[in-house]
């Protein structure tokens, strides 16, 4: 089925939009909140009282703090622009900190007729970010004293064992597969993500083939990404548990984590109505075409699990809430602190070929701090989700476009970090004591020139403006210090004064265009009240 020129409307107005969990904090599928006027420019006291009259049977607790209400509002047309301008067909996002879920939303639609609404709990085949569920699965047996990293696979899965190359090569461990180091093979060898089919190898045949084959690299060497690697661990933690893989991630990890929306399966009966039909990616012509649908079969330990952005953040808190804590709970949880930071911790690193692993966990370090987590890729669905310690935040992202959303999740932590760290001038100096209305600002303005719109928002006291659509955002944050009304002064990346930028008035008050360097641009009348 083609989707044509898949163009969706440059009208929608971030802050009301129908997939918003911020707004709507989880009803059901049913009637929704329509799009409203209001858009970016809504304000926060708007935000705050709709979020006070809000009930959800899956609990969004709205931040209190103005901070992350602002941050979330520029999040919100951040992501909206992005969508639009990219033509993604469906695109959810969720963020939760210090424990709580605090804000989700949808955008595009989900099914083949492009009418029903994505919402932040829209489900999306998360693809290999099913590998943390396996991941603590396999702890769960490690910490009940039935698996041992390092002990060969083979002691636990005697059929396990590649075809001999020759090579000198330790033997391959849970250790080792967990972190992407044991060199087996990627993939089976039916097929897997090659379409239209979508092929993947029942058990039977898993067992048959790794005979067959040898090793990519002797273990321990070479970073080698493998989606068969996770399935042997899968299938250990299975071996010595004497469970089926669904009853053990789901009697274990998903029912004690209250993940209602996670599954270690596609519910393919929910398609197009809860659960996102899958796209291709969009071809010169600007069109796309409906995906397959997959079973992953024997992998889907490593890449058959389906959730939503909202479940996501929810196992993310709970790690964020497993890690701070310095000794285990009296009552045995899913696992102990002590083994969450063992499986964070990175283990294996491979710099080049970009491999920075824990046990499961994927750990970047960055100068703001270590994002954890793991992203999935697979036919028609692109989801991440990674957690930031140091913040106590987490975010996840998804869409059924073959977009970057590892690099999105990164950018959501970084624009809440810089709405959090922002001051006016190194030294904190107040603002000046001027009385505005800053919403009489707030909205897109256009110049059909030199991008596709700037977006204005308070900011701290003052503005700040963002040209979208922009994936890297954060890094071009500008601000708009007040002088007056309708008088401003931008600010230099190192806080220093430069010009001044002027707003325009109609004769009825309203504000309407925007002027810097006596290029004017206009405000977009769709987004304003």
């Amino acid at each position: 089925m083609g989707l044509g020129n898949f163009t969706p409307s440059l009208n929608r107005h971030p802050g009301l939009d129908p997939g918003s969990r911020l707004l709507r904090a989880g009803k059901k599928a049913g009637p929704r909140i329509k799009s409203g006027a209001t858009g970016v420019i809504g304000g926060v006291a708007l935000l705050v009282s709709l979020l006070a009259t809000t009930a959800t049977a899956q609990p969004v607790t709205p931040p209190t703090d103005t901070a992350t209400l602002e941050a979330i509002r520029l999040i919100d047309a951040w992501a909206d622009a992005g969508q639009v301008y990219g033509r993604w067909p469906a695109y959810s996002i969720a963020i939760g900190q210090n424990g709580k879920l605090h804000w989700s939303k949808g955008y595009g639609t989900i099914d083949a007729a492009q009418k029903v609404p994505a919402r932040g709990d829209t489900i999306y085949s998360i693809c290999s970010i099913s590998k943390l569920f396996t991941a603590v699965a396999v702890m769960q047996q490690w910490e009940a004293g039935k698996l041992r990293l390092d002990e060969p696979i083979t002691t636990y899965l005697p059929w396990a064992a590649p075809k001999p190359d020759g090579r000198d090569s330790v033997p391959i461990t849970l250790r080792a597969l967990l972190t992407h180091s044991a060199g087996v093979q990627r993939d089976s060898d039916v097929g897997n993500w090659t379409g239209p089919g979508y092929i993947f190898p029942t058990r039977d045949h898993l067992k048959a083939e790794i005979g067959q084959h040898t090793p990519l690299y002797p273990v321990g060497r070479t970073y080698q990404y493998s989606n068969v690697g996770l399935t042997l661990a899968g299938e250990a933690a299975m071996a010595v548990s004497g469970k089926d893989y669904a009853s053990l991630v789901t009697n274990g990890i998903i029912a004690p984590l209250g993940l209602t929306d996670t599954r270690p399966d596609h519910p393919y009966a929910l398609i197009g109505t809860r659960m996102a039909v899958g796209w291709s990616p969009l071809t010169r012509a600007g069109t796309r075409t409906l995906l397959s649908r997959f079973d992953a079969r024997a992998i889907t330990p490593a890449a058959g699990f389906t959730s939503t952005a909202e479940d996501l953040v929810r196992f993310g808190l709970w790690q964020i809430g497993l890690l701070a804590q310095d000794s285990a709970p009296a009552q045995p949880g899913v696992l102990k602190p002590s083994t969450l930071k063992e499986m964070q911790r990175i283990q294996f690193v491979d710099p080049v070929n970009d491999g920075s692993w824990g046990l499961g966990f994927f750990n970047e370090a960055a100068p703001e701090g270590h994002y954890i987590g793991h992203d999935g890729s697979c036919p028609g669905y692109h989801t991440a989700m990674l957690i930031r310690p140091d913040s106590e935040t987490a975010v996840a992202v998804m869409t059924t476009d073959n977009h970057e959303t590892w690099a999105d999740t990164k950018q959501v932590h970084k624009l809440l970090d810089a709405r959090r760290a922002h001051q006016w001038t190194k030294a904190g100096e107040p603002l000046p004591p001027i009385a505005l209305n800053l919403e009489d600002y707030a909205g897109r303005y256009l110049n059909n020139t030199w991008n596709n719109e700037t977006l204005v928002l308070p900011w701290n006291g003052g503005l700040v403006t963002l040209d979208l659509p922009d994936p890297d955002a954060a890094a071009h944050l500008s601000f708009l210090k007040p002088l007056a009304k309708d008088r401003f002064r931008r600010l230099a990346k190192d806080g220093s004064a430069m010009h001044e930028v002027t707003f325009v008035r109609d004769a009825s008050g309203r504000v309407v265009a925007k002027e810097e360097f006596y290029q004017r641009s206009v405000r977009d009348a769709g987004a304003a009240k």
